[in-house]
C-alpha cells in the first residue's frame, strides 16, 4: 500500500516524538511507586521501563493544540461540520466505471480514502492518554490541564466538538453515506474515555466540565447501543463484535452505565468467546482473512482489553471458562508462540504488513498481568514501544499502560 503524504507526515508529527531509549531505574521512584497501592512487582516494572520515555513525550505534546474533526472536511460526506466521517479502507475506484460506485479489494487500503478524520482521533487518544500517564507519574498538573484543554474541544466546545455519533463513518462512495462498520473508528475513543475517568475520578478537571464530557460519552454509548449501525456492529461475528464491547464497555466504565457494562459482560461470556474461538484457541474467522496473522493479533488484543475493562474480583474475565472449555488463558496459549516467532505461523502470510507484527500488543500486557506471567511481560517489553506505520497504529488502540495500571497520581 502506498501511504499519501498528507496521513505520513501526520503520524511522523505524532510518532516522532516518541524515543526508543528505556528509563534507567530511578530508586526514588521506587520508593515512590510502593506509595501506591496495589501495584505488583510486574506492574513496577513496566512503569520502570517506559517512565522516562513517557515523560519526555508528554512535554513535547504540551505544545499540541486541539484537532477536532472541524479541522477538515470532505465534499463526499453527507453530514454536517461537526460529523464524523471517514471511507471504507478496502474500496478503490472500479476501473471499468472509473465515476461509478467503488470496488472493494478485501485488505488492500486505499491511501486516496478520506481519513482525516479518523487520524485526528488517533491523534485525540495519543495525546490525552500519554498527557494523562505523565500525570499519574508525576502529579504535574499541567499534564492534566493540556489533556482538559483537548478532551473539552471533542466533547463540550459547541463550536468545534464532534457530534455523539458515526452516522457518516466508514461510508463507500456510490453505494454507501455511512454504515455500521463505521463505529470500529470509535474504538480509538478507548483510551480516550479511560484517561477522562481517571482524571474525573481523581478531581482535576472541575465539576462543569467533567459533567459535559461524561454527557458526551452518554449520549455516544446510547446512539451506538440503539441505532441500526450500532446494532449491526454490535452482532458483528468477527473482530468488529469485540471492539463495539470494548468501546462500549469503556464508556459504561467511565459513565457509570451499569446495565451496559453487565450487557457487554454478558456478550463476551455468551457470544464473543462461544462463538469466535475454537478448541485449539484461535479464532476461524480471523484465519480465512487475507491478513490473518495481524486479524488474529487484533481479535486477542480486543478479548484482553475487553476483560481488563470488564473484570472484577468477583467476576474475573480473564479466568472465565465457556462450556466448551475456550477461555482467554487458551487463546493467549495459541497465539503467544507466534508472537515470540512468526516463522511458525501455520496460515498464510498477511498480504500487508506482515514484517511490521507484532508489537507491544495489548493482550501481552493484560494477560501477563492478569496471569502474572513474566514471560508475557518480558515479551511485551521487547517488541517495538512506537510503530511508525499508520495501519499498525490504527490497529493499536491500546498503547499506554500506566492508565491501565495506575489509578491515583505518585507523591512527590
Amino acid at each position: 500500500m502506498l501511504v499519501s503524504s498528507k496521513h505520513l507526515f501526520l503520524f511522523t508529527l505524532i510518532f516522532h516524538l516518541y524515543g526508543n531509549a528505556i528509563g534507567a531505574t530511578d530508586h526514588a521512584f521506587e520508593a515512590k511507586m510502593k506509595t501506591i497501592s496495589p501495584i505488583s512487582d510486574l506492574e513496577q516494572l513496566i512503569i520502570q521501563n517506559i517512565r522516562k520515555q513517557t515523560i519526555d513525550q508528554a512535554e513535547r505534546l504540551l505544545s499540541e493544540t486541539p484537532v477536532t474533526v472541524t479541522a477538515s472536511s470532505c465534499k463526499r460526506s453527507t453530514g454536517g461540520t461537526n460529523d464524523f466521517y471517514s471511507e471504507g479502507d478496502y474500496w478503490w475506484p472500479d476501473p471499468a466505471k472509473p465515476d461509478g460506485p467503488y470496488i472493494q479489494k478485501d485488505g488492500q487500503t486505499n491511501p486516496e480514502n478520506f481519513s482525516d478524520h479518523r487520524y485526528a482521533m488517533i491523534r485525540l487518544s495519543e495525546i490525552t492518554a500519554t498527557l494523562t500517564s505523565a500525570w499519574l507519574l508525576t502529579g504535574d498538573r499541567k499534564y492534566s490541564n493540556k489533556a482538559l484543554e483537548h478532551l473539552h474541544a471533542w466533547f463540550v466546545d459547541s463550536l468545534i466538538r464532534m457530534k455523539p455519533n458515526m452516522l457518516y463513518a466508514q461510508a463507500i462512495w456510490g453505494r454507501f453515506t455511512g454504515r455500521g462498520i463505521g463505529l470500529i473508528d470509535a474504538y480509538h475513543l478507548v483510551e480516550v474515555a479511560q484517561s477522562a475517568k481517571i482524571l474525573i475520578d481523581n478531581k482535576v478537571i472541575p465539576k462543569d466540565q467533567a459533567l459535559k464530557i461524561k454527557a458526551w460519552f452518554t449520549s455516544f454509548l446510547n446512539w451506538m447501543m440503539t441505532h441500526q449501525y450500532g446494532i449491526d456492529e454490535m452482532n458483528a461475528k468477527n473482530n468488529h463484535g469485540t471492539c463495539w464491547v470494548v468501546t462500549a464497555a469503556s464508556m459504561a466504565v467511565l459513565t457509570g452505565n451499569e446495565q451496559a457494562k453487565q450487557m457487554c459482560i454478558n456478550r463476551f461470556k455468551t457470544i464473543l468467546l462461544p462463538n469466535q474461538m475454537a478448541d485449539d484457541g484461535s479464532f476461524p474467522l480471523e484465519i480465512k482473512r487475507t491478513k490473518p496473522f495481524g486479524y488474529s493479533l487484533f481479535n486477542i488484543d480486543a478479548m484482553c482489553n475487553a476483560a481488563q475493562l470488564l473484570s472484577t474480583p468477583d467476576d474475573n474475565l480473564f479466568e472465565f471458562k465457556t462450556e466448551k472449555g475456550q477461555t482467554l488463558r487458551k487463546g493467549m496459549e495459541f497465539i503467544y508462540p507466534f508472537i515470540v516467532d512468526k516463522s511458525k505461523w501455520p496460515f498464510d502470510k498477511d498480504i500487508f504488513i506482515w514484517e511490521e507484527w507484532p508489537v507491544r500488543q495489548s493482550s501481552l500486557l493484560f494477560a501477563g498481568l492478569a496471569y502474572q506471567n513474566k514471560q508475557y511481560i518480558s515479551t511485551f517489553l521487547s517488541l517495538p514501544a512506537n510503530p511508525k506505520h499508520p495501519e499498525v497504529i490504527r490497529n493499536l488502540p491500546v498503547r499506554h499502560p500506566v492508565i491501565w495500571m495506575m489509578r491515583t497520581p505518585s507523591k512527590k
